[in-house]
C-alpha cells in the first residue's frame, strides 16, 4: 500500500534496488500516466496498479516472472502492452477492465493465464495463445467484443468455462 490512493502522483522513478513492488503499491493512483519498471524487479504482485485509469504506458523489464492477481485491472487508458520472456504466470484479472488495450504480446514462457485475466478487453481485437500455455482461466475473454481473431495451439490442456464468452465471438 506504499502509495496507495495518491490521486495526485503523475510520475515515478523506482529505483533499481526494488525486486518486488508489492500488493496495491500504486492501487488508484488515477492520475499516473507513465512508469518504468527497473531490471531489477521480479514480481509485479497483486493490485500493484489496479485503478491507475491514466495509464498510458509502462515498460515490463525481461527479469519479471509474475503478474499478479488484479496488477493493471481498470488501467482504462492502458493500449498496448508488451509481457517479457520471462512471465510464466499471468494472474486472475490482471488486465480486467483495460478497455483500451489494443494489442498484446503473450511471450512463449507463460504457462498459465488466469481466470477473467481479460475480461471486458473490449479494444482487443486479436491474441495468439501460444503453445507453451496449457491452462486458460473461466472467463479469460469474456466480453471482448473487439476480438476477432483468436489462435489457440492444439497443446493446450484445460480451458475454463466461458473462456470466450458469446460476447466475445
Amino acid at each position: 500500500y506504499a502509495f496507495n490512493q495518491c490521486t495526485s502522483l503523475i510520475k515515478i522513478a523506482i529505483p533499481s534496488s526494488v525486486t518486488i513492488i508489492g500488493n496495491y503499491a500504486f492501487n488508484e493512483c488515477v492520475s499516473l500516466k507513465e512508469i518504468e519498471v527497473p531490471s531489477s524487479v521480479k514480481i509485479i504482485d497483486n493490485f500493484t496498479f489496479s485503478e491507475c485509469k491514466s495509464l498510458t504506458k509502462i515498460t515490463i523489464p525481461s527479469s519479471v516472472t509474475k503478474i499478479g492477481n488484479y496488477a493493471f485491472n481498470g488501467c482504462k487508458s492502458l493500449t498496448e502492452m508488451v509481457i517479457p520472456s520471462s512471465v510464466k504466470i499471468i494472474g486472475n484479472y490482471a488486465f480486467q477492465e483495460c478497455i483500451s488495450l489494443k494489442e498484446i504480446i503473450i511471450p512463449s514462457s507463460v504457462k498459465e493465464i488466469g481466470n477473467e485475466t481479460f475480461n471486458n478487453c473490449s479494444s482487443l481485437t486479436e491474441i495468439e495463445i501460444p503453445p507453451t500455455v496449457l491452462s486458460i482461466g473461466k472467463l479469460c475473454f469474456a466480453n471482448c467484443s473487439g476480438l476477432n481473431e483468436i489462435t489457440i495451439s492444439s497443446s493446450i490442456k484445460f480451458i475454463g468455462e466461458d473462456a470466450f464468452s458469446e460476447k466475445t465471438l
